[in-house]
C-alpha cells in the first residue's frame, strides 16, 4: 500500500489552512445557496454561524494517491475571518452584500471610551482641593469724614425767602451778551426769511419758537440731556449718594437752601473740579469724591451753590445759546473769506488785492450799518472773561461765609501745586523752559489766579484763626 504523501506547508504559515478539494466533482457536496437573499439586508456581524474550519470536520478521509498537490503560497485566497459567510464558488459573480457598518480593528489593545475613542485618563485618587474664590477688586480708599455737621439729620434748618436770584455779576453777564443777542437775533430772521421765501413758513414763527427756547435752562428734562450729552456726567450711584448727601444736606443746610432743588451728577475724571451748570446742575469728578475729605469736598459743593444762589450758572448758559447762531454765522463768514483769498493769490496778486479791498469796504459797511456792533462784538470775549473771573471770587466769598474758608484755601493749594506740575512736565515733555501765562491768556482766561483767590480770602482766614 502506497504511503500518503505528507503535504508540504508553505514557509509562512496562514492563520487558518484552506480545507483540501475534492477528488472529482462529483464527490463535491453540494453547493449552498447564502444565508440571505441577494437583494436582503445582510446579517449583522457575529449572528451567522460560521463554517468548521477544522480541514477533517465533517469530511470522509481522502483516499490514498488521489489527492492532489497543496496549493504553492501566493495562490491561496486570504483565510476567512470570525463572522463572515464563506465564499460561495459558484456564486463569485454576485458582489458582497454591503455593510452598513464596517469594523476598523482598534490600533492598541484597549477598547475606547468615552467619545471620538478618546481614551480617559484614570480618576486621580487624590482628594480634589476647590479653587479659591476670586478676591474682590480693592475699592479705592475714601478719605476721612471730618466735616462739622452742623446741621444733622432731623435737626431744624431755617431757610432763606429767597433762595435763588442775580446778583450784579449775573446782571453783567447778560448785559454784556446783549450785543451777541441782537447778531444773533439778525442771523435768525435772515435764515428765517430763506426758509419763508423757499416754503412759505411764516417767518416769525422760527424767529419766536429761538427766542422762548431760552426756557430750556429751568427744563429738567433738557437739563439732564445737557448734563448727559454735553458735559459727559451721570447719575451718582447708592454708594456715591452715602458720601455726597451728608455733606450735600450740611451744605445747603447752612446757606438755607432746599438742597432738594438741585440734582448731584458725576464726572469719571482723575482732576480736582466741579460743575455748576444750567439751573440745577451741580457736578464733581470721581478724583474729588475720592480723594477730597468731608469737610474739602463741602467746601468745593459751597462754592459751586454759590454759582447757583448767584445766578451765574443760568445766566452764562442764557448768554451762550442766545449767541450761538452769530457766532456759528462769523466762523462760516471767516473761513469763506480765507478760502476765497487763499484760492485767489494763485492766480495774481492784483485780484487778491481787489478781493482785500472789497471784503474791507463791505466790513465797514457793516459796521456803519449796525452802529458799530461789530466792534463791540470784538471786545466782547475780553469783557465776559473780566465778568467770568468776578463770578468765581463772588462764589469764592459764598464758600467762606458758610464757614469753608480755610478748607477752601487748601484745595486751592492742591489746584495750584498739580497745576504747576503739569506745566513743568508739559515743558520737560516738549524739551523746553516752562513759561507763565502770556497777557493775552490771562486776559481771556475765566478763573482768576491762585494767587488772587487766597488773597481775597484772607478776611475770612483771620476771622476763624
Amino acid at each position: 500500500m502506497t504511503q500518503p504523501q505528507e503535504p508540504v506547508y508553505p514557509e509562512h504559515p496562514q492563520p487558518q489552512p484552506q480545507p483540501p478539494e475534492y477528488p472529482s466533482d462529483s464527490a463535491r457536496p453540494e453547493a449552498t445557496a447564502p444565508a440571505h437573499p441577494a437583494d436582503g439586508a445582510p446579517p449583522y456581524p457575529g449572528t451567522q454561524t460560521p463554517h468548521p474550519l477544522h480541514p477533517h470536520a465533517h469530511t470522509p478521509p481522502p483516499y490514498p494517491g488521489t489527492q492532489p498537490p497543496p496549493p504553492y503560497p501566493g495562490t491561496q485566497p486570504p483565510p476567512s475571518y470570525p463572522g463572515t459567510q464563506a465564499a460561495d464558488p459558484s456564486a463569485r459573480s454576485a458582489p458582497p452584500p454591503p455593510y452598513p457598518d464596517p469594523r476598523v480593528p482598534p490600533s492598541h489593545p484597549f477598547p475606547p471610551y468615552g467619545p471620538h475613542g478618546v481614551t480617559p485618563a484614570p480618576p486621580d485618587a487624590r482628594p480634589q482641593i476647590p479653587p479659591p474664590e476670586p478676591q474682590p477688586e480693592p475699592q479705592p480708599p475714601h478719605a476721612p469724614d471730618n466735616l462739622d455737621y452742623q446741621n444733622a439729620p432731623g435737626r431744624r434748618v431755617h431757610y432763606t425767602a429767597h433762595q435763588r436770584g442775580a446778583d450784579a455779576t449775573a446782571v453783567g453777564q447778560l448785559a454784556l451778551l446783549l450785543p451777541g443777542f441782537l447778531m444773533s437775533l439778525l442771523v435768525v430772521l435772515l435764515a428765517a426769511s430763506i426758509l419763508d421765501a423757499l416754503t412759505g413758513l411764516p417767518y416769525w414763527i422760527p424767529t419766536l419758537l429761538w427766542v422762548a427756547s431760552g426756557a430750556l435752562v429751568f427744563h429738567r428734562p433738557s437739563e439732564d440731556f445737557f448734563a448727559r450729552r454735553l458735559l459727559k456726567l451721570h447719575r451718582p450711584s447708592p454708594q456715591d449718594m452715602r458720601r455726597l448727601a451728608p455733606v450735600w444736606h450740611e451744605v445747603t443746610a447752612r446757606a438755607g437752601v432746599e438742597g432738594d432743588q438741585y440734582e448731584l451728577w458725576i464726572e469719571e475724571s482723575k482732576e480736582l473740579n466741579a460743575y455748576a451748570a444750567a439751573g440745577h446742575i451741580v457736578g464733581v469728578t470721581r478724583f474729588a469724591l475720592t480723594n477730597l475729605s468731608s469737610a474739602h469736598l463741602a467746601a468745593v459743593l459751597a462754592h459751586e451753590l454759590g454759582h447757583h444762589t448767584g445766578g451765574h450758572a443760568w445766566s452764562s448758559l442764557l448768554g451762550y445759546w442766545y449767541s450761538l447762531p452769530g457766532r456759528v454765522a462769523w466762523q462760516v463768514i471767516r473761513t469763506v473769506v480765507v478760502f476765497v483769498v487763499a484760492f485767489a493769490s494763485y492766480f495774481s496778486w492784483l485780484v487778491t488785492a481787489g478781493l482785500v479791498l472789497f471784503i474791507g469796504f463791505l466790513t465797514l459797511a457793516t459796521i456803519t450799518v449796525l452802529y458799530g456792533l461789530p466792534l463791540v462784538l470784538l471786545v466782547t470775549p475780553y469783557l465776559m472773561a473780566a465778568v467770568g473771573r468776578r463770578a468765581e471770587l463772588r462764589a469764592d466769598q459764598h464758600a467762606a461765609a458758610l464757614g469753608f474758608a480755610p478748607m477752601l484755601a487748601e484745595v486751592l493749594h492742591t489746584m495750584e501745586q498739580s497745576e504747576v506740575q503739569a506745566r513743568y512736565q508739559l515743558a520737560a515733555a516738549q524739551g523746553a523752559k516752562p513759561d507763565e501765562p502770556g497777557t493775552l491768556a490771562r486776559l481771556l482766561s475765566t478763573h482768576p489766579d491762585f494767587h488772587t483767590r487766597l488773597y481775597r480770602l484772607q478776611p475770612y482766614l483771620q476771622g476763624q484763626r
